[in-house]
């Protein structure tokens, strides 16, 4: 199957393994996947990121939930900001407080993946991919 947004398709996925209350997630892998969820893994959103090798031979990213003592998921909200149809880009000056700082946003800058902690800290804006709290 092709989507046409791999992103919005990556969050869709987590977001209800988490409903549902599934240890883990399985998707197919990209480079800017397996990014994203190492920011969510450093964050401390889920508890594990790991690469294997998918029954049809292709590599696929697994990403391991968190779960508080109730057993609801870490993960609140996951929402896509920028899409194919709308980009959203932010200067540096402009990226956005999630939840008063308690969230995260991700962002693609011109050097690399990086959250919007990160993106202030290093005075450089780009397009906010998704949001998490």
């Amino acid at each position: 199957m092709s989507c046409s947004d791999p992103i919005a398709d990556m969050l869709t996925r987590i977001r209800n393994a988490g409903r549902a209350g599934l240890p883990a997630v399985e998707m197919g892998h990209s480079r800017l996947k397996a990014e994203i969820a190492r920011i969510l893994k450093r964050e401390g959103y889920v508890a594990d990121v790991s690469e294997a090798t998918a029954a049809n031979g292709r590599k696929a990213l697994r990403i391991v939930l968190k779960y508080d003592y109730n057993e609801k998921p870490i993960i609140q909200q996951l929402q896509r900001v920028s899409r194919p149809g709308l980009r959203r880009y932010v200067a540096a000056t402009s990226i956005p407080r999630i939840r008063g700082g308690l969230g995260t946003a991700v962002l693609s800058t011109s050097r690399g993946l990086m959250t919007d902690r990160e993106a202030r800290a290093a005075r450089v804006g780009g397009e906010v991919l998704c949001q998490v709290w």
